[in-house]
């Protein structure tokens, strides 16, 4: 069997474990291991048994494949030097800081043959691959995505970092275009939004919900689905799914449904083999770079509507204060 030279770019919290992934696969060779703090790049080539490099572009010419896991803003020029090197690329979510950024690696993979893979790893929990094989009406979502701060991802505000995730999964289940779309969002201890709440009402009438936030105090992760008769719920911290019957014999035989509960799986590891089946096979991957481009795009809309109502706060809040001075002289 012939391997597939590979190398993670960026072995930080995130690229360290794409590294021991791929070490572990067996039609893999992990070629090598980039970051640009040398420490930390020699460190996990140590323990994966390859070659640390200080410069993604060194390792280019030497492999097939790369797996991005920079920080976002380097994601467009890590991602477009391997595509234009003849690599496969998988990047991590987000794929790009911009939709056009995005839709340029988009072309130019499609463009060079190459696969370009999105990490939208919540598409293979196993709770959601349920949910998602189980509902095909979908009347009413609701998504509620929350976790305690981390220092980590402060490149990104909440929406690129956690509802991206939830985005992804409402595209996948509706494949309709926008109709109208209503957020808000605040920056809370950062200067970037860390909250933000969003409703979308698609054109064929299905709603969605979605809820993040990267300043609460109990992690959760819970997605629901309503089609006529039926309710789904995953949550994936729990790794747990269930289906309710909505209707009158349903509810009165099952009043308290226990969910399905999943022995536990390692959605990276299922999703980077995944990669690597669609190098092998010559196939589209599970999250091709056009769903990733197709999420991002949302995500900027909601980033857009979320600044607009902050803009018209302020401009509001700003034209009171010449009529407080001029009541406060005056009285």
């Amino acid at each position: 069997m012939n391997k597939i030279p590979l190398a993670v770019i960026g072995v930080g919290h995130l690229g360290r474990f794409h590294a021991e992934k791929f070490a572990s696969f067996p039609e893999v060779e992990l070629v090598g291991v980039v970051d640009v703090i040398p420490e930390r790049a020699l460190e996990v080539a140590r323990a994966c048994q390859t070659k640390a490099f200080f410069d993604y572009r060194e390792v280019l010419p030497l492999v097939k494949a790369v797996s991005v896991v920079v920080p976002t803003v380097h994601h467009f020029e890590v991602t477009k030097a391997a595509l234009e090197a003849g690599c496969h690329v998988f990047v991590e979510k987000p794929l790009a800081s911009t939709p056009q950024e995005a839709r340029e690696l988009v072309k130019l993979a499609q463009k060079l043959g190459l696969i370009l893979q999105v990490g939208h790893i919540e598409r293979f929990n196993p709770a959601i691959k349920k949910l998602l094989a189980s509902v095909s009406n979908p009347i009413f979502i609701e998504a509620q995505r929350v976790s305690r701060f981390s220092p980590r991802c402060l490149d990104v505000d909440v929406i690129l970092d956690l509802m991206i995730h939830d985005i992804d999964l409402v595209l996948t289940l509706t494949r309709e275009k926008i109709a109208e779309l209503q957020a808000t969002g605040a920056p809370v201890i950062t200067d970037k939004v860390d909250l933000a709440s969003v409703r979308l009402r698609f054109k064929n009438g299905v709603v969605a919900n979605l809820t993040a936030s990267r300043i609460a105090l109990k992690p959760a992760r819970s997605f629901r689905v309503y089609q006529p008769g039926v309710y789904f719920a995953a949550d994936t911290l729990e790794s747990t799914f269930i289906k309710v019957d909505l209707s009158e014999n349903g509810l009165a035989h099952h009043p308290s449904p226990v969910p399905e509960k999943f022995a536990q799986a390692d959605p990276l590891k299922d999703e980077l083999r995944a990669f690597v089946e669609a190098i092998s096979r010559e196939k589209t991957p599970p999250v091709s770079g056009e769903e990733g481009f197709e999420a991002l795009e949302l995500a900027f809309r909601i980033k857009r509507e979320i600044e607009r109502q902050q803009a018209s706060f302020l401009a509001r809040e700003g034209s009171c204060l010449p009529d407080l001075v001029r009541h406060c002289v005056s009285s």
